[in-house]
């Protein structure tokens, strides 16, 4: 008789599923984004180039821990959105009292407001759901 593996927490149901939908598309959209600017214009913004390069990566591996379900990437995803909430929270003040510190816009430039908010909105509900995800799977 074997034993089987017990089986991963999923965390992709119900609004996991359009939270794994929207990093999808922040991933496309920073990434993208910022792939076209560090290659084209580094020198005219390297710091908020960098730092939509950065959020992009953490989109990413949000978006894969997501999917991957269980304990230990739920506990991942939840650090990266807590993260990724700092992030938005210091980068859009940053970009409010020092705005000439960002000659260009990064993805969490004023709170993410250049893509509709969602950045700041985002890892707020991804941190109640992962939460809410924990307690379900107790």
């Amino acid at each position: 008789m074997t034993v089987t593996e017990p089986e991963k927490q999923k965390l992709i149901t119900g609004p996991g599923i359009l939270l794994v939908w929207l990093y999808g598309v922040m991933v496309v959209g920073a990434v993208s984004r910022s792939a076209v600017q560090i290659s084209t214009d580094f020198h005219k913004a390297p710091l908020a180039y960098t730092l939509s390069a950065l959020a992009g990566l953490v989109y990413g591996f949000i978006t894969y821990s997501l999917v991957r379900g269980g304990e230990k990437a739920r506990k991942a995803a939840l650090v990266c959105c807590a993260a990724e909430l700092v992030g938005v929270l210091a980068v859009g003040t940053w970009t409010l009292v020092e705005p000439s510190a960002f000659p260009d816009a990064t993805v969490w430039s004023d709170f993410g407001m250049g893509y509709l908010f969602i950045p700041v909105i985002l890892p707020a509900t991804a941190i109640f759901w992962l939460n809410k995800a924990r307690r379900a799977g107790r």
